[in-house]
């Protein structure tokens, strides 16, 4: 089976959820045989991401506008790609990487499935050019391909609201690497980012608005003094947020207890989530955030909001669910600061709910039923 997978990034630091599902999934369904290309921009791309699938399995186009990650590209190059593929896998939503291929999916009349992972509802910045992308090409996409792929049950409505029938829509969630987050090191940890020995309560992406860090941040102020013995620890490139929330807790005199240790990857990663209390995620809007997975296998319980889409989470008791206000994030720190056999035994909750259910190996076996399946069924009509 020839897969193209298409994602506008590779990078993770700039590109957070859609860049690590990409990588991984890509890199699981090659380990089962599959042959899997992506074809994503180049803005970012290190060299070893470049490289994850051999020679020639990364196509990266040059990025002529970052901002919008606009594309210099070539229709024959895109077209040759398609035509190749047996089933070609669009990530995310507002890129113009998809909207070409997509045209050249149409022209080779090629099968498709897209999975926005939380992208479709219209929110955050360049709301009107979303709405024109919507109306050019967007709705499109989504209603014309062969499957449309929820991260989350959740995310069903979103899809119907572009037209999408139930019947058209399959849940497939996001998956976890268990041997990526095997490395716990808390006292090279502390010392290395200078964070002394005190608990802390972990934030883990951009920050961004849509992330909600000044939620959080608002909301620790309000109950620090309550717990002076935690701190509270951002860990995430800045996505235009850095500066205003420095200002928050300088105003609130929690300076010394806030900490802002920017982007990290690999091994520290894996160590920040071991060494946190817990992971909270105060999201305006996501869906099926990863870092609740990576947090997960690492047996970290995850604090988050009712707009995660992920409240599985708190049903099996490896975390809580709060509303996406300061006022709720404030309520759910104040309960979980003050109990903390509540925490230890939603840490072994949330590793065992994570392990049996998220792995890659599991997940990438879906993806592979539901190619076969749509494969299947236009060989029969064909």
């Amino acid at each position: 089976m020839k897969i193209l997978n298409v994602s506008n990034t590779l990078d993770p630091i700039t590109g957070g959820g859609e860049a690590e599902r990409s990588f991984q999934m890509s890199k699981f369904l090659v380990r089962l045989g599959a042959d899997c290309h992506v074809l994503t921009v180049d803005t970012g791309l290190s060299v070893e991401r470049k490289g994850f699938l051999g020679k020639g399995g990364v196509i990266a186009l040059p990025c002529l506008l970052r901002r919008f990650y606009i594309p210099k590209f070539s229709f024959r190059v895109i077209n040759e790609l398609v035509h190749e593929a047996d089933i070609v896998h669009l990530m995310g939503h507002w890129t113009i990487l998809n909207a070409l291929v997509y045209l050249a999916i149409r022209k080779k009349n090629k099968p498709y499935v897209v999975c926005p992972a939380g992208a479709l509802p219209i929110f955050g910045r360049s709301k009107l050019i979303k709405m024109f992308y919507n109306f050019v090409v967007g709705k499109q996409i989504i209603r014309n391909a062969s499957m449309c792929i929820a991260v989350t049950p959740d995310e069903e409505r979103a899809f119907k609201a572009y037209g999408v029938r139930r019947e058209e829509i399959q849940v497939i969630p996001n998956g976890i690497a268990a041997s990526d987050f095997m490395a716990e090191d808390n006292k090279k940890f502390r010392e290395k980012y200078e964070l002394g020995m005190r608990p802390f309560i972990l934030f883990m992406g951009r920050l961004n608005l849509i992330k909600g860090p000044d939620l959080l941040l608002e909301a620790f102020c309000n109950v620090m003094e309550k717990f002076p013995e935690f701190d509270l620890v951002f860990v995430g490139p800045d996505g235009g947020m850095l500066a205003e929330l420095q200002v928050i807790a300088k105003s609130a005199g929690a300076a010394g207890r806030v900490h802002f240790v920017g982007y990290l990857g690999g091994v520290d990663k894996s160590h920040a989530y071991h060494a946190a209390a817990f992971l909270a995620i105060p999201s305006r809007h996501e869906a099926m955030s990863i870092v609740a997975l990576e947090a997960g296998i690492c047996g970290t319980p995850v604090l988050l909001t009712d707009q995660c889409g992920f409240n599985q989470i708190a049903d099996v008791g490896g975390g809580w669910v709060v509303p996406a206000t300061v006022e709720g994030i404030g309520k759910g720190l104040n309960e979980v600061l003050r109990d903390a056999s509540g925490v230890e035994r939603a840490s072994v909750k949330i590793k065992e709910y994570v392990a049996e259910s998220f792995s890659w190996e599991v997940v990438v076996l879906e993806y592979c039923q539901l190619y076969s399946t749509i494969l299947k069924v236009i060989d029969h009509a064909n």
